[in-house]
């Protein structure tokens, strides 16, 4: 998978960082009552802007989406947001619809006499393209927010997430991450919502 984005980033800084946020962002919420064994990762990618979730608790950014973050809150923003689509299942849902494909696929590599090669190929590709549904969206930056608001971030900072997405979006091309995420646009108002409620908690 991380070879897909050039492999993980060497710089220790990055990796440290979102380590830390990210353990910050589970340990001190909701989200450590849960069994799955966290981990966060910086991928070398500096052009492609993406942040994704596989199931059981691994967790990606890329070196071009992580600096045009402005703060740690931000970052703690795009983590929650990741670690609410593990928590919520997403990524297991949308791997079990694939199976049908991940099996053609499979049989097809039988027949080259290569199965084991096929199979993942396949894993990745549908891995990397993974599409969320707009529902699947809004629950994983409700669970967002909720986790920033527990481990004392600043919620406000995933509004300022969707700037930078528009913003990396250029007009016309779509970034990575928003192409697996529907419009930043969209999702400002159901934010600033499910802050109103996890503070009046």
């Amino acid at each position: 998978m991380a070879q897909e984005f050039g492999g993980l980033s060497r710089n220790a800084q990055y990796q440290e960082l979102v380590k830390r946020v990210g353990a910050k962002v589970v340990n001190t919420s909701d989200a450590h009552k849960t069994n799955y064994p966290f981990q966060f990762y910086v991928l070398a990618d500096n052009r492609t802007v993406n942040a994704f979730a596989l199931p059981g608790g691994p967790i990606f950014i890329t070196e071009a989406l992580l600096t045009r973050l402005q703060n740690e809150d931000q970052l703690a923003g795009v983590l929650g947001h990741e670690v609410g689509h593990v928590i919520a299942r997403h990524s297991a849902e949308q791997m079990s619809k694939q199976e049908l494909s991940q099996g053609i696929a499979g049989a097809a590599g039988v027949a080259a006499g290569d199965a084991n090669s096929a199979y993942y190929a396949q894993v990745v590709a549908n891995m990397v393209n993974m599409k969320y549904g707009r529902d699947d969206e809004l629950e994983s930056d409700d669970l967002g927010v909720r986790f920033m608001i527990q481990a004392g971030y600043n919620p406000e900072a995933l509004i300022g997430v969707m700037d930078i997405l528009e913003e990396a979006s250029g007009g016309s091309q779509v970034p990575e991450f928003q192409s697996t995420h529907p419009s930043p646009s969209n999702r400002r108002e159901k934010i600033k919502a499910a802050i109103e409620k996890y503070r009046s908690q």
